[in-house]
């Protein structure tokens, strides 16, 4: 992702003025924002540097916000509104604000988030200590159900209240800060090395300039892949969401439960609709992000979650404990990392699991394998399913002869582990009532 204000993506407003318009550039889009917000001089744009000397001058904490520019899924939302929102609006003028529009040079030791969003928001101290984060995202296009302008304001309140105690609650922050990246720049990663620099190209084409965040994700998956050694868990299944465990967040309030399935982990936990979580494993939480941030920290191999949370006004703690392969509850089809996976493991074929009445009238019964091919890539690498034979609508019943991968998911995480690049993995299909195997390679 290219990044800007987080502000933008939060508000579901109309395309704007552009009706009737001629189509601009993606091109157009960068330097005109670029113009605009220089010209307003709210944000500081693009330039961490002077955003941590002003706070030191200033007192101020930082509000660094990352986001895609121009995200054509973005367009109909207004980030220009956002500055000027009255609630929002105060919040801010009490944080030096900075805009990155590209990863390009970005400190990696020091922001690190999801690279699959489209935006990413750090609120900090001019020291370089976090106080938190926000933005997240469980679906490729829908955000309404993880970020409200109302839960951003509530971060921001919770980033005001840490940085007036701070530094007497330092040490409650260590933990926000992450150990010592794989590469300390996006740029420096094997695949981005050569087409990349540590700046956009403004002189040139600056669309074609810019690293978008899912390719930091992607350069990390390839930097193993190439040398055929398993993605760690970590990198494969990053920054869990709640709902994986089973709880859903209100995302117009800070970090408080709006839902807990019943049976799953954080039901069995003890948590309850309306608990508000103070701090996990010690770190004090802002947002959902900021608890994505505390279970990314937790091993694959399993931990445990310790959470203060306040009920009825008053203070308990909850355990949530956290068995090897616990990040295998998430879902990762939907991130744009999925997509370099599938031309991995399945050819360019995208699955999603079929329905209660598919499973029906395919004759296959529950708690067997059957995903259904929703799409079938076209071109490239990602069309070796569809010149293996693979068509639209057909059923998955076997992959490499297991019968026990109920969801996409599981059919990526599988490959991770298990295929190497060179070998092939033979599907078992079901067409029209006939069972055919077909066979894809792996691909890099």
């Amino acid at each position: 992702m290219r990044v800007i204000s987080i502000l933008t993506i939060l508000m579901c407003l109309s395309p704007g003025s552009s009706s009737g318009q001629e189509k601009k550039t993606r091109d157009q889009k960068v330097r005109e924002d670029q113009q605009r917000v220089t010209q307003e001089g709210f944000w500081i744009y693009n330039d961490l540097p002077k955003a941590f000397r002003e706070a030191k001058e200033t007192g101020k904490p930082i509000v660094v916000v990352l986001r895609c520019i121009p995200c054509e899924e973005c367009v109909k939302l207004d980030d220009n509104l956002v500055d000027t929102d009255p609630v929002l609006k105060p919040l801010l003028e009490k944080f030096v604000c900075v805009r990155v529009v590209s990863t390009n040079g970005l400190d990696l030791s020091l922001f690190q988030y999801d690279t699959d969003q489209s935006f990413a928001v750090f609120m900090l101290n001019a020291d370089r200590t976090i106080y938190g984060r926000f933005g997240t995202r469980s679906h490729r296009t829908e955000w309404v159900g993880d970020v409200s302008l109302k839960g951003l304001a509530e971060a921001l309140r919770g980033a005001l209240e840490l940085h007036a105690n701070y530094p007497a609650n330092k040490e409650s922050l260590v933990a926000k800060t992450g150990p010592k990246p794989l590469f300390e720049r996006p740029e420096l990663f094997p695949s981005l090395k050569d087409k990349y620099t540590s700046s956009l190209n403004y002189s040139g084409d600056v669309v074609k300039s810019c690293i978008h965040c899912h390719q930091i994700g992607d350069a990390g998956r390839e930097y193993y892949r190439t040398q055929n050694k398993p993605i760690p868990d970590e990198i494969l299944n990053p920054y869990p969401h709640p709902k994986a465990l089973g709880m859903i967040l209100d995302p117009t309030r800070r970090a408080t439960v709006k839902t807990v399935v019943p049976g799953s982990l954080t039901s069995e936990a003890g948590f309850q609709p309306a608990d508000s979580i103070q701090k996990l494993n010690g770190q004090p939480i802002l947002s959902v992000a900021d608890i994505q941030w505390v279970l990314n920290g937790i091993p694959s191999g399993g931990g445990e979650l310790k959470a203060e949370i306040e009920r009825n006004g008053k203070n308990q703690t909850l355990i949530v404990s956290l068995n090897s392969g616990w990040r295998n509850l998430d879902d990762i089809s939907w991130r744009a990392s999925a997509s370099g996976l599938r031309r991995m493991f399945t050819g360019g074929l995208v699955f999603e699991t079929a329905s209660v009445e598919e499973r029906g009238e395919a004759g296959v019964a529950e708690g067997a394998m059957l995903l259904k091919v929703r799409h079938v890539g076209m071109y490239g690498a990602h069309a070796a399913g569809k010149n293996a034979g693979f068509q639209k609508d057909d059923f998955i019943v076997s992959y490499d002869g297991k019968s026990e991968l109920m969801t996409e998911s599981d059919v990526l995480r599988y490959g991770v582990a298990y295929k190497k690049i060179g070998e092939s993995v033979v599907m078992g299909v079901l067409r029209k009532g006939k069972t055919l195997n077909l066979k894809i390679p792996v691909q890099q």
